[in-house]
């Protein structure tokens, strides 16, 4: 019997490795990387990755991009095939401002993100609750789009922005400000 492997992808996945079971794709320049680019998925042929995972990578793009790179993950996923995303939840955090639990400072990492991406600075474009982000993946060919749970997937021992809390680190006491949602293809 031949065994088949899994091809699944960890988009944006910068310093993480997850083991070489996972192709890793980051625009950074990480020893690990196995490709550099999350929108342009040439390499892959249509119909042909098992499940995409990308923590805190979509809220880099604005709307018109987002919609763009959501296509071309669909267009490599297979039928039935997931696609795993994490995005700071503005919802949340909007609840916890308004509340009076936390202060704007703690909001801005999340929400006005930026980062060293080679030779520039890359920031944060846009921020989602879980109605636009449903939107935009059903308006790029996703189904069956509903939130998941950090802790039952094949990637929660590796600690990354889909587990973010406030306050920091307090996964059991905390409030998860990351929105972490499934769909299929």
């Amino acid at each position: 019997m031949k065994i088949v492997k899994m091809i699944k992808i960890n988009m944006g996945c910068g310093p993480r490795y997850f083991g070489s079971d996972w192709i890793h794709i980051d625009g950074g320049d990480y020893p690990h990387l196995d490709y550099s680019s999350v929108i342009d998925l040439g390499q892959f042929k249509n119909d042909s990755v098992d499940l995409i995972y990308a923590s805190h990578v979509l809220e880099y793009f604005n709307k018109r991009e987002s919609h763009a790179v959501l296509c071309e993950w669909n267009r490599v996923l297979k039928h039935d095939a997931t696609l795993r995303v994490a995005v700071p939840d503005f919802r949340v955090m909007a609840n916890l401002y308004t509340k009076k639990e936390y202060g704007l400072a703690s909001f801005l990492g999340p929400l006005y993100g930026q980062m060293v991406m080679g030779e520039r600075i890359i920031y944060h474009k846009t921020c989602y609750d879980f109605k636009t982000l449903k939107t935009d993946l059903i308006e790029s060919g996703f189904r069956d789009i509903k939130e998941y749970d950090w802790h039952t997937t094949e990637h929660s021992q590796l600690d990354d922005h889909s587990q973010a809390y406030l306050p920091h680190m307090d996964k059991k006491n905390g409030t998860l400000i990351s929105l972490n949602v499934e769909a299929r293809k």
